[in-house]
């Protein structure tokens, strides 16, 4: 997953930053709210975790701000403020949990899992294309029963690949998902992740399933249907 932190204290962002890290997701970190509510308006994550007493702008703020952009992305609120009713404006500004501070890692950690699961979009562990099996959950990544062992990087690009099955997506749109926004728009990184997925994915002489649609960007889908592209 690609998660934005929004926290002013810089030990609990970066507590926060190494345990999410640790776990394979990709971080970014505003410590205001303005910053926090640019960031969650402008691009694309999966999910905001999000303090209430921020510089600049409140939590409430950046929440009601996101939810007006049409931002529909999980938000849960992280905050040392347990006042039953701060937890209900939270929620009727559209927040998705609440969990006060002091906290456990591993609980933030199973509220993130739910809030990314719960409709519109009931998102399930376990995608495939294919004969590609990719488990989000336990990180492994199959194909033909045969384990295929990615980094981080590469592990997240299929799986942001995979979960549009059928879309092309730019490069532009691959470097803000899988990457950081501050990442370096020109450095080929994306294609470098790109021909080592495909190296490990088609060893053995297996079909391509990673198509390159010059000037558009990349896709996922099977070969009968790349074929059509």
């Amino acid at each position: 997953m690609k998660l934005l932190i929004v926290e002013d204290d810089k030990i609990v962002a970066q507590m926060l930053k190494n345990g999410l890290n640790s776990r394979d997701h990709t971080v970014e970190v505003a410590d205001d709210g303005a910053d926090g509510s640019f960031m969650g308006r402008s691009f694309d994550y999966d999910a905001i975790v999000l303090d209430y007493d921020l510089p600049r702008k409140n939590g409430l703020t950046v929440c009601k701000e996101v939810r007006t952009s049409g931002r529909a992305t999980p938000i849960v609120f992280l905050s040392s403020n347990d006042d039953a009713e701060l937890k209900v404006r939270a929620l009727d500004q559209g927040a998705d949990d609440y969990i006060t501070k002091p906290f456990a890692l591993n609980e933030l950690f199973a509220r993130l899992q739910a809030v990314t699961r719960r409709p519109p979009a009931i998102k399930d562990s376990v995608l495939s294309v294919s004969d590609i099996i990719l488990d989000t959950d336990r990180h492994i990544v199959e194909r033909g029963g045969r384990r295929i062992h990615l980094t981080r990087k590469e592990f997240n690009l299929l799986e942001y690949l995979m979960k549009n099955i059928g879309f092309v997506l730019s490069r532009a749109l691959l470097l803000e998902h899988v990457w950081t926004s501050d990442s370096n728009p020109f450095s080929n990184t994306v294609e470098a992740h790109i021909r080592n997925v495909r190296k490990k994915l088609n060893a053995g002489g297996r079909p391509n399933l990673i198509g390159n649609i010059p000037g558009r960007g990349y896709v996922v889908d099977t070969p009968q249907n790349l074929a059509k592209l």
